[in-house]
């Protein structure tokens, strides 16, 4: 466990003054340098124009047409499979299954993983995050100073039949305990062609206006896989999009769009990189014990500890993003070093 902790003491370099959560719509942000200009969820700049602009703050994503290159394309996809096939070993890695396979015998290949998460530690992944190209959008949202929060390489698997595949309409700000909210974008780049087919993206235009929804778990017939929560008084007749897109189209959407996907009815994997950014001047948040979506914060904090082999009660929610946030352009404000807390924390064990 202690070289495990070690691991992640490596990792842990920011920390922001925290705060109780409060339940609440999504609000004006204090650092948008546009204030009074109209426009809530982005900020000044000459990357997005008037129209894309307009198109973003009315719906909550924005889609942008082969922004990110075939090359880097070509290089993700390559290091994803070295990854699935052992061919390279990548610290901290966290590899997930789709519930039908999980219960099955493990057999190295892409077709027994669907996403793998936190491959900070792996250059040639992480290298998403700090493309230009995309940061240069990021930064419409989150302001010149951005932290790489989360990040993932998703393998939505050929769905055997009972629909497993599919991931339930849902908002990603019930994973991530910083605020402000209109200060978090995601950034999802598709690594081949994605339909209606496949399981592209589907979203709910204009629903990032609304409130933080009371999230659980959907009582499906193929199973669930882990954490993958879904807004519990969901409409299916509410119109919606499915997000079309080919390799190295990328979308980027407020953390309170409610989206989801659909089940994958190809008999090949469909593959996208993505990561989730946050403004450099954020603040951590806590859940309290009492807000309708608190046991999505204990699953996310317990299924780390879990494959991290770290007692419950070492580290807390907000730890667990401290380990995983990275500054990618700008800085960090009011960063300070925790590792030293932590060593006295594994002291006392």
């Amino acid at each position: 466990m202690a070289d495990r902790l070690k691991i992640l003491m490596n990792h842990v370099t920011h920390s922001r003054p925290s705060k109780t959560l409060q339940f609440e719509p999504a609000s004006q942000t204090q650092v948008d340098s546009g204030q009074g200009s109209g426009f809530t969820y982005s900020l000044d700049s000459p990357r997005l124009t008037l129209e894309q602009r307009r198109f973003y703050e009315e719906n909550g994503y924005l889609v942008i047409k082969k922004l990110v290159a075939q090359e880097h394309i070509d290089k993700y996809r390559n290091r994803f499979l070295d990854i699935c096939n052992n061919k390279v070993s990548v610290p901290g890695i966290s590899i997930m299954r789709d519930v039908s396979i999980a219960r099955s015998d493990f057999i190295p290949g892409e077709r027994t993983i669907t996403k793998i998460q936190d491959f900070h530690a792996d250059k040639v992944l992480f290298s998403y995050c700090h493309l230009p190209e995309v940061l240069d959008y990021v930064e419409c949202f989150t302001g010149p100073d951005i932290l790489a929060l989360h990040a993932m390489f998703i393998n939505k698997q050929p769905d055997p039949g009972k629909g497993s595949s599919r991931h339930p309409m849902h908002q990603d700000l019930i994973y991530f305990p910083v605020r402000p909210a209109d200060r978090v974008v995601c950034a999802w780049t598709a690594v081949q062609p994605v339909n209606r087919q496949n399981g592209c993206l589907v979203v709910l235009p204009g629903s990032h206006k609304g409130e933080l929804r009371s999230h659980g778990l959907p009582e499906w017939e193929g199973g669930v896989n882990v954490a993958y929560f879904g807004v519990r008084d969901y409409d299916p007749s509410t119109p919606r999009v499915h997000l079309e897109m080919d390799a190295g189209d990328t979308v980027f959407f407020h953390p309170l769009l409610i989206h989801g996907s659909g089940t994958n009815k190809t008999e090949d994997c469909r593959k996208s990189i993505s990561c989730h950014f946050v403004t450099g001047d954020m603040t951590y948040v806590d859940i309290d014990p009492n807000d309708p979506n608190y046991h999505v914060a204990q699953t996310t904090l317990g299924v780390f500890l879990k494959k991290a082999g770290i007692d419950r009660g070492l580290i807390s929610h907000q730890d667990l993003w401290r380990f995983k946030v990275r500054v990618v352009r700008g800085k960090n404000h009011n960063r300070r070093d925790i590792q030293d807390e932590f060593r006295q924390r594994m002291a006392r064990q």
